[in-house]
């Protein structure tokens, strides 16, 4: 097997329990290196690290997936990961609709695979993942017996491990609109063409935690998509609720969660700029007893981190003016590259700006089925806040 030997002055990151071994922590490779091919991590003095696959044109040269000498990568291997990751699930009670292997934090780096009650979305990211497509497949089929399984492996990082962009039936073929429960509540699922895997999972728990805050109240929400928080919200007993989303589609399929939840009445939803809007409703002194923002990720590379932070807090800086005294604010970010401390130091800029004061009700990452590795920094990225604003 190929040999892969560390730098000597490198970081403890990867020593510490990080999967990746990037190119330039690399000194010296014995052996072929074919793409996507298992290969042997060791330190520059040939201690044991861990044993992955390979890539030479991805920066992330080497993905480490056990650092157990006497595992063997094979079939058996995968059935065994995804079997762990779903005993896992079921101890933390995450049973009907879940986030199944986590990638890295479930040591299947490059790996995502969502439950949808008895259907399965799942990505391979990386070329070295995707070469035991198969192996994964065949190991779903045997622990779960699900009445489909597609991928949604049209992302464009793909692209950057050589690899084509795809999506398609890993399974006969099934009816792709499906709807599943969530804290009481009935939600359409678009498998096929929904953002990600067809729906947010990684909000689920904090989705609950509105519940106290929403009773009796007007509340907006801006980049609503498909409109969970909004019929969250409504299901709650607030009083009127208005989300805001630029896809027509997205509004449409909340339309249809509002109906579904027999919510009609108080969930109303519109197609609209939210930036435009919460800009125009600032200069019309409108105000709402509750506001909440869930925005997409405002960047994927570090070259754009501040124009990121910028747009943070932009939004919850007008979010804030549009409080009653005494209103609440729910903010979450999905981006990654914006640090939980530098998050909140944003909405707190923003509040300097907007002469507010906050108190925290709760700060949370994301739901439990996402697990967060103390010592892998990339598995933490979701942020969600409520504050009050006075």
């Amino acid at each position: 097997m190929t040999k892969v030997f560390l730098k000597k002055q490198i970081k403890s990151r990867v020593l510490l329990g990080h999967p990746w071994v990037f190119g330039n922590e690399v000194a010296e490779i014995k052996g072929d290196v074919t793409p996507g091919d298992i290969v042997e991590v060791f330190t520059h003095k040939g201690t044991f690290v861990g044993r992955g696959y390979i890539n030479p044109q991805s920066q992330i040269l080497v993905r480490i997936l056990t650092r157990d000498r006497n595992e063997v990568i094979n079939d058996e291997f995968f059935y065994q990961r995804i079997l762990k990751c779903w005993q896992y699930r079921q101890k933390i009670g995450y049973v009907e609709n879940c986030r199944l292997v986590f990638g890295e934090a479930d040591d299947l780096p490059a790996l995502v695979i969502d439950k949808f009650n008895d259907y399965l979305v799942l990505q391979t990211l990386a070329l070295g993942i995707e070469r035991w497509k198969p192996a994964i497949v065949a190991a779903l089929n045997r622990i779960f017996q699900p009445k489909g399984i597609y991928e949604r492996n049209d992302v464009p990082v793909r692209e950057l491990e050589g690899m084509s962009q795809q999506k398609g039936f890993l399974s006969a073929p099934f009816d792709t609109n499906i709807i599943i429960n969530e804290n009481g509540l009935k939600f359409h699922v678009d498998i096929v063409n929904g953002q990600k895997t067809g729906y947010f999972l990684d909000q689920q728990d904090n989705r609950r935690e509105i519940k106290n805050i929403v009773k009796g109240a007007d509340v907006v929400e801006a980049f609503c998509y498909t409109g969970t928080f909004s019929c969250h919200a409504g299901y709650y007993g607030a009083k009127s609720v208005l989300g805001l989303d630029i896809s027509e589609t997205a509004i449409q399929t909340a339309r249809k969660n509002a109906t579904l939840n027999g919510l009609d009445d108080i969930c109303k939803f519109e197609a609209l700029n939210a930036f435009d809007q919460l800009k125009q409703w600032t200069k019309e002194d409108k105000k709402f007893d509750v506001v909440m923002l869930d925005p997409p990720a405002f960047t994927k590379s570090r070259e754009n981190i501040q124009k990121a932070v910028t747009g943070y807090k932009e939004i919850n800086l007008r979010g804030m003016k549009l409080l009653k005294p005494g209103g609440f604010l729910v903010t979450a970010s999905c981006t990654n590259l914006v640090s939980p401390d530098l998050f909140l130091q944003t909405v707190d800029a923003a509040a300097r700006d907007a002469r507010k004061r906050l108190k925290q009700v709760t700060f949370q990452a994301q739901a439990q089925d996402h697990p967060i590795l103390r010592n892998v920094d990339n598995t933490t990225y979701l942020k969600f806040l409520i504050v009050e604003v006075s």
